[in-house]
């Protein structure tokens, strides 16, 4: 009995609903006039838009189960061995922090706006930084390894990500003075919206959301994010403001002639849940073992992925600044033999 008990507070969990099952056993719908209660009627939209993409998928016999087998996976496993850590993380840092705020705000409509600003920049930087320090990444590319786009994805993370994803978050929107209502109010739209971003093209194939492409990180621009394509690689860090992407000429669009190929480009089976989870270590860890001396061992830690100690560098700068060499080299040809043939004709 305990099993099927636990069984469904894993279900109703998962689906997050509940907070309306509690609001039905009680018959009290005055909770939907609170914040806490708006909130936990929103919750269940994810995971319901995941079943229609599903659904859709089996419908037009698009359905492929490697598609959400992995994440599922990750998701069960996560829930057990990292279910209170991101939460405490949280708490521990506010209550280390707040009392250096640089100053104090409240829940109000311009200090949420101040806020989220202040929350997209704290995002950038931890998204960042998972790109481009090597243990980091380590713990960021699980997330990266689905080589398709579904509402799945967004539940396929390492188990320590969220904790140090967290740290870093909390830590700078406290001491820029965000007060901690406001920031869970600002981590639950985050939330949302983060898994939305992750939306399939059984539900979304153009996933530009028209005039709104050109103001807001959209489904397609984290599509872009996804890709291991060369002009690809390591863009649009942000989750729904894309003014630190801009700042940073980080911000790509999704180029129509362009086909996102997704996943990560170290060779792995995307089916194998130990290369998935602990593969990006078990290829650091060779390479520390090979590398010579303490210096070049703890840059091999320090350093973007794709860094080597003898200069034979594959990290995504080199790789993409190659690519535009060769686009560019492509397109002289092209205008060489142009020119050439308007000679001949003349």
């Amino acid at each position: 009995m305990a099993f099927f008990e636990t069984l469904l507070n894993e279900l109703t969990g998962f689906l997050g609903i509940g907070a309306l099952l509690e609001m039905y056993k009680t018959g009290d719908y005055h909770r939907l006039l609170t914040l806490n209660g708006i909130l936990g009627a929103i919750s269940p939209v994810i995971p319901f838009l995941l079943l229609i993409e599903i659904g859709r998928a089996l419908l037009y016999k698009k359905f492929k189960i490697e598609d959400y087998k992995m994440p599922f996976l990750i998701f069960v496993v996560n829930r057990f061995i990292s279910r209170f850590l991101s939460i405490a993380a949280v708490a521990f840092f506010i209550g280390l922090l707040e009392k250096y705020a640089l100053f104090k705000t409240s829940f109000t409509w311009y200090w949420l706006i101040y806020g989220y600003i202040v929350w997209e920049f704290s995002h950038f930087v931890y998204h960042y930084l998972g790109h481009k320090i090597r243990l980091f990444w380590c713990l960021h590319s699980t997330h990266h390894t689905p080589q398709t786009m579904n509402l799945s994805v967004s539940y396929a993370h390492f188990f320590l990500e969220a904790p140090y994803a967290d740290t870093i978050r909390t830590s700078i929107c406290i001491l820029a003075g965000v007060n901690p209502p406001l920031l869970f109010f600002i981590m639950f739209i985050d939330g949302f919206w983060g898994a939305f971003i992750h939306v399939g093209e059984n539900i979304l194939p153009n996933a530009r959301l028209g005039f709104l492409n050109r103001i807001i990180l959209t489904p397609s621009h984290h599509r872009v994010h996804h890709a291991r394509n060369p002009l690809y690689m390591d863009t649009n860090f942000c989750n729904l403001l894309n003014i630190w992407d801009k700042l940073f000429r980080t911000h790509q669009h999704e180029k129509e002639d362009l086909k996102i190929e997704y996943g990560i480009t170290r060779e792995m089976n995307p089916n194998n849940f130990m290369d998935v989870y602990f593969g990006e270590f078990y290829a650091l860890w060779k390479d520390l073992v090979k590398a010579p001396g303490i210096k070049n061992k703890l840059l091999y830690i320090v350093m973007p992925p794709g860094w080597s100690h003898t200069g034979d560098h594959k990290t995504a700068k080199v790789t993409k600044q190659a690519y535009l060499e060769q686009l560019q080299q492509q397109q002289q040809e092209k205008e060489n033999i142009t020119v050439q043939a308007g000679s001949v004709v003349a």
